[in-house]
């Protein structure tokens, strides 16, 4: 058990240095917020596709493929759960409160967080599992989580649903792997330069939202404290425990349980922003869970680790 905690410390601490860089680099104005945008915008379109295209570059295997579908049928149960409990729990707060309370309550930052730390812990086996919960999770953003920032569904969120680079990037790194294709150097190499960006360019961009955010808000609001209670501790340990339950170890078993214990999804400011919604609080909701989540990753993934 100290064991699998120590592990998984070092990790976080780690990504927690390259997320102090950030901090540093946006208290000195070496990051700005259009070069946040940029970096972003770098992430989203080709740093994560390329990490998930380059986790699926293997042979293909009929127990990896079954694994994988029991990782996306997990996922999407998951995700579903925590739909259930935040309108159950958030439904009398003001309108614009509950949106980001329900939004951070559901959506981890299973992108910026999970599939670095999923590397680090479990290499590309971890990464292999982790896509798939990108998958759901970009299905759950653009169904879900659109109705809840508007309060009904965008004209072409659907076709959203399918056209996104998380979504395009597993598509295309599952084709190659039941077909087992191997992608040529000159194209493979690119790729993974791409992805090895994925660990260093989001934490940069986390660090910058922290010097940016107002701390006080989420610290001194007790339906704050429950949304992040929800995100990092109650939510991932009842994950737990029905996993195993199933008989779901290893590594898809840890997967999961990195996916779901991260801290808020830093997409919660970008629609809270895009629709109009209470944007401080969520700055405040992704910056200090992420905080908080120094301490509860190592202890619930050093958990699972544990149990696995």
């Amino acid at each position: 058990m100290i064991d699998s905690f120590l592990t998984v410390s070092e990790q976080v601490l780690i990504l927690f240095v390259l997320i102090a860089v950030g901090f540093i680099c946006a208290k000195t104005k070496l990051i700005n917020e259009n070069g946040s945008k940029v970096m972003t915008n770098i992430v989203l379109y080709f740093v994560t596709p390329c990490v998930i295209i380059s986790a699926f570059q293997r042979e293909f295997d009929s127990t990896m493929l079954l694994k994988l579908l029991i990782s996306a049928v997990c996922s999407a149960l998951i995700l579903a759960v925590s739909v259930v409990v935040a309108q159950l729990l958030f439904k009398n707060q003001q309108r614009s409160r509950a949106t980001i309370l329900k939004f951070a309550t559901v959506f981890s930052n299973c992108g910026y967080m999970s599939l670095p730390l999923q590397k680090a812990l479990l290499s590309d086996d971890g990464v292999f599992y982790g896509a798939t919960f990108v998958a759901m999770f970009n299905i759950f953003v653009w169904s879900y989580g659109i109705i809840t920032m508007k309060g009904k569904s965008e004209k072409g969120s659907s076709l959203k649903i399918l056209i996104n680079p998380g979504i395009i990037g597993t598509a295309i790194g599952i084709v190659l792997f039941l077909c087992s294709v191997k992608l040529p150097t000159i194209i493979a190499q690119p790729i993974n330069y791409l992805a090895a960006l994925n660990s260093p360019v989001p934490m940069l961009i986390i660090g910058y939202y922290l010097a940016n955010a107002n701390l006080k808000r989420a610290f001194t609001d007790l339906w704050s404290y429950i949304a992040m209670a929800l995100r990092l501790i109650v939510l991932p340990l009842v994950t737990l425990a029905v996993l195993l339950l199933f008989g779901i170890k290893g590594s898809l078993l840890v997967s999961l349980i990195i996916a779901t214990a991260s801290p808020v999804a830093a997409i919660t400011t970008m629609m809270s922003a895009k629709y109009g919604h209470d944007t401080e609080l969520s700055v405040s909701l992704v910056s200090a869970s992420t905080l908080l989540s120094l301490f509860t990753m190592p202890l619930v993934v050093g958990l699972a680790q544990y149990l696995s």
